[in-house]
């Protein structure tokens, strides 16, 4: 499913109305007809219900002026508090303004604080019919006051296309934000609905049909896509019965230092684990004989060190030579940044002939030189998080979580790389434009060692021979996949990465099936 901005959602909305032909109003209708509907689902009816809206001026407002009429039509007792005056509404909001007030319904003009907390009090349920999508500046007045009323009143709320107060495109909260238990929105997702912070405020989100012809969204060529089952599905397949383990691919992976080993080997089982044929940790020759202890199936490559225990100067011409019989490459976890990593880093990275996924470590090494990545002589996926790569861009951390499509996107583009932005809501952006929004993972993942997992997870897809944009999608979809069912099994308070590598086949497994649930 594509994910819209503000704008592309406006573009979508003037071309059914003035290139199909499609009246606003019969719009109008057709939300406020699915947010009854969806209202009905979420609360398993609406008898004995008692429904506060407050409404701004905009189509918002016109959209909850319209709820108010359908619902009281359905024998719903409703209120309604208008952020306005009456004279304010104009186009749509106007028209359904017109029409609610010749009904047996209350709408309260320029309501102030007190009046809008005694419909909170009256009311079992609210809706935040307030602002919708084009909000870029924090809110304030008696608009914010009635968000944090909202928040405070302890009633189940429904937010109508978005939360108010959430940034529409990159999922900020503008100073103040309703926190929603259901989520409404037209036609689309918007991106702010499913980046956080937005996505915390957004509860469960139901996509509306609204009307909308598909032709009219294919015209605005969105590229950015949620990460979900049904794509994930695609990219899987079942094995050949006479297949053996040369067809699967031979995966070498650059990781560990002195105190560090346990990163290699939890790359190492999470390739595994993932289906790759052949296995080899690279990794300084005084940590071998801990990776061999604990990665049984994988085979290994005493490197050269330096005196502190990482990989040494002289390394990579080793390094290269091993590569001649590999399909792919991990690098990065658990390598520390001492001077002699780095420089063998950035040799392999430029030299290297297979494709790569390059993590943590790998990902600080080239901080301040990441020029580098474009003379890179097959496909790189880096996996950053968001200090790693405010890091390599020489940014801060908060510059990068306030725009992490932007980011991710910019970074694919300018290095001819697949990014994969970690954190809630993983980002995948690709060197042709498009990005994807990962829906698995929860806050049990974020331990240790979850991310030295997933480097393993892609870089076993690319030894399989799936492309960059592929394996990354496919590995990300699975890792938080891994982490949800460890979750429902242990809590997310007390998982550790091993357990996530666990649930590694049940993942893929859960993933190949076709079911009711997924379609």
């Amino acid at each position: 499913m594509k994910i819209a901005t503000a704008k592309q959602i406006g573009n979508i909305d003037r071309r059914a109305i003035r290139e199909f032909g499609i009246p606003g109003p019969v719009l109008m209708e057709n939300a406020a007809s699915a947010i009854v509907f969806e209202m009905e689902r979420f609360f398993e009816g609406l008898d004995g219900v008692k429904v506060g809206i407050i409404c701004g001026k905009g189509n918002n407002g016109g959209d909850g002026l319209a709820l108010a009429r359908r619902l009281r039509i359905r024998g719903v007792p409703v209120r309604v508090c208008l952020l306005a005056s009456f004279a304010a509404l104009k186009g749509e909001a106007k028209l359904n303004l017109g029409i609610l007030r010749k009904m047996d319904v209350e709408i309260v003009p320029n309501a102030s604080p007190k009046v809008i907390a005694e419909m909170i009090a009256w009311s079992d349920v609210l809706v935040d019919a307030m602002l919708g999508v084009g909000l870029s500046s924090p809110l304030k007045g008696n608009y914010a006051i009635a968000a944090e009323l909202m928040n405070m009143a302890g009633r189940p709320v429904v937010a109508v296309d978005i939360p108010t107060g959430v940034n529409a495109d990159t999922g900020e909260v503008m100073g103040v934000a309703v926190r929603a238990d259901l989520t409404v929105t037209m036609v689309l997702p918007k991106r702010g609905l499913v980046l956080y912070p937005g996505s915390a405020f957004a509860g469960q989100v139901r996509v509306a049909d609204i009307g909308i012809p598909a032709e009219v969204v294919e015209k605005e060529k969105i590229h950015v896509g949620l990460l979900e089952h049904g794509l994930a599905w695609g990219l899987t397949g079942e094995r050949d019965r006479d297949s053996h383990k040369g067809d699967f691919g031979h995966l070498m992976i650059i990781a560990g230092s002195l105190g560090k080993a346990g990163a290699a080997v939890m790359a190492a089982q999470g390739a595994l684990r993932t289906g790759a044929g052949l296995v080899s940790v690279a990794a300084p020759m005084g940590i071998i004989p801990i990776i061999q202890q604990q990665v049984m199936e994988a085979m290994c490559i005493p490197a050269g060190e330096s005196i502190d225990g990482t990989l040494g100067m002289g390394s990579e011409n080793e390094l290269l030579k091993a590569s001649g019989g590999m399909t792919a490459c991990a690098i990065g976890p658990g390598l520390t940044t001492h001077y002699e990593t780095v420089q063998v880093v950035r040799s392999l990275v430029q030299r290297m002939s297979i494709p790569m996924v390059i993590d943590a470590d790998g990902v600080n090494a080239l901080a301040g030189s990441a020029d580098m990545l474009k003379k890179a002589k097959a496909p790189v996926v880096m996996t950053p998080h968001p200090g790693e790569l405010a890091r390599l861009l020489g940014v801060s951390t908060d510059d990068v979580q306030k725009d992490r499509i932007g980011m991710a996107s910019g970074v694919a583009a300018k290095y001819g790389v697949t990014l994969v932005l970690k954190g809630a809501g993983t980002v995948i952006a690709t060197s042709h434009g498009e990005v994807f929004i990962n829906t698995t993972g929860n806050p049990g993942m974020a331990s240790g060692g979850t991310g030295d997992v997933l480097t393993g997870m892609i870089g076993s897809l690319l030894a399989q021979g799936y492309g960059p944009t592929e394996a990354s999608c496919l590995a990300v979809y699975l890792h938080g996949l891994a982490g949800d069912l460890a979750a429902d099994e242990k809590g997310e308070a007390g998982m550790i990465a091993g357990d996530v590598i666990g649930k590694i086949p049940d993942a893929m497994k859960q993933t190949m099936e076709t079911t009711d649930e997924h379609g």
